[in-house]
């Protein structure tokens, strides 16, 4: 983004900056230059405190944008200054004090608005990660490794702005057309090893997204880990519990991972097809994990135990009634997926489609994905980390692509890490999902 509009304080700033030189340089007289002192002091500590240019309803976005901008200038007005302090120091005769002077004034100068940006920045940005700030902590003193560190802050700042400001605008644009607006509500199905909790949404800012534009959202709330029978009996309160409250006939899901199977079990075994009209699974194993047949094959019985009862202790106490940590893992496993796929026939009441994506790199991901999906391209092929590619078609099927370095994991799918990922946005992927939905007269 061009910031033209920076130049006017880039002038201002850098002549603050440059206040030594100019005293000992200029010869308007004490009371000129007095009043320069505090006209330039006074538009620094504005440009410092004061507001953004950022046109947004967003006061999350206006930090960012002003914490990028003071960066910037920080950054610029370093290079100018030490610039005018060269050609200062070159030609004048000034003592030894002014020297030390004018480099400390400039120094502090610039290193003020980079702080006073980062503080912003990081009192607004969600795209900046934890070894972003650590990294900062550990080597701000550090010359030239600092630059970097502060060049990255404002690119990713600058970027998360761009982002998001185009994002809010185009929700704005078409907030009263409603796209997400369907027949029927939307039930989202969460994976194993996790619930539906407030604080800690599971499908990140996507739920938000869907709201926005008209999507009636709720959750399947089943247990962390539980067999798929167990989950489904679980899911069939809440279906039921979702007919109830709206009084539609019957609700759109969207299931992630296990939550796919979850909801099949449902809709074939325990006559909730009466009641389903769309089942989207994502990135769900409907063939199984044969990544879970080889750990269990591995794995010793006794450690096996030992985690899954360190497990089961941890979310009894988040919550859970009867975890089954072994139970939820087991069925996962591609024999059991193969019983499971006999038992579990669609019914022909119920629209079926899935999604995919696949990981181009184990550094696509942290662990444990990252370990899944060199462990599975031995076994199966490609993969998101944890589930391979073929595993997961069922139904009227769609890959989702996106740039070759980066691949799209398991996590990604659900806005795990809140990332906002070049070539692919998640919020606007399930958008579209449910706007489909809704054009299809679901």
């Amino acid at each position: 983004m061009k910031r033209k509009h920076l130049f006017p304080q880039l002038i201002l700033t850098t002549l603050f900056a440059s206040l030594v030189p100019l005293w000992c340089s200029l010869s308007f007289g004490k009371a000129v230059m007095v009043l320069l002192t505090v006209f330039l002091s006074l538009s620094y500590l504005v440009i410092i405190f004061g507001g953004g240019r950022a046109k947004t309803e967003s006061p999350r976005l206006r930090r960012i944008d002003k914490g990028a901008d003071l960066i910037w200038l920080g950054g610029f007005t370093a290079l100018l200054g030490l610039a005018v302090l060269i050609w200062w120091l070159i030609r004048t005769e000034a003592g030894i004090g002014a020297k030390i002077g004018a480099s400390v004034m400039l120094l502090l100068a610039s290193a003020g608005m980079v702080f006073a940006g980062v503080v912003r920045v990081a009192a607004g940005s969600k795209q900046i990660k934890l070894r972003d700030y650590i990294l900062l902590l550990c080597l701000w003193w550090c010359p030239v490794v600092n630059l970097f560190i502060f060049r990255s802050l404002y690119k990713t700042a600058r970027r998360e702005y761009v982002f998001e400001a185009d994002k809010l605008e185009l929700e704005n644009a078409r907030a009263e057309s409603e796209i997400c607006k369907t027949k029927y509500p939307v039930l989202m199905v969460h994976g194993i090893f996790f619930r539906d909790w407030q604080l800690l949404n599971y499908w990140g800012r996507v739920p938000a997204t869907l709201i926005r534009n008209g999507a009636q959202i709720y959750y399947g709330d089943q247990q962390s880990a539980m067999s798929i029978k167990d989950s489904a009996e679980e899911l069939k309160k809440a279906i039921l519990r979702v007919i109830k409250e709206t009084g539609a006939e019957k609700v759109n899901i969207i299931a992630h991972s296990k939550g796919g199977l979850d909801s099949r079990y449902a809709i074939s075994c325990l006559g909730m097809d009466k009641y389903v009209a769309t089942l989207t699974t994502i990135n769900t194993p409907h063939k199984g994990c044969d990544m879970v047949d080889y750990l269990l094959d591995k794995l010793p019985d006794s450690v096996a135990s030992f985690i899954a009862a360190r497990y089961n202790r941890i979310f009894r106490t988040l919550g859970d009634t009867a975890p089954d940590f072994m139970a939820g893992v087991r069925d996962l496993s591609a024999k059991k997926a193969a019983s499971y796929d006999e038992l579990m026939p669609d019914s022909p009441e119920v629209s079926y489609r899935s999604v995919m994506s696949v990981m181009s790199r184990a550094g696509s991901a942290g662990p444990p994905l990252n370990i899944g999906y060199m462990l599975i391209k031995k076994l199966n092929g490609r993969s998101d980390g944890l589930v391979w590619e073929e595993s997961a078609i069922h139904g009227r099927h769609t890959f989702v692509t996106a740039p070759k370095k980066r691949g799209i994991s398991h996590g990604d799918m659900i806005d795990l890490f809140r990332e906002n990922i070049e070539g692919f946005d998640v919020r606007e992927f399930y958008a579209g999902i449910v706007s489909e939905l809704k054009k299809e007269g679901w």
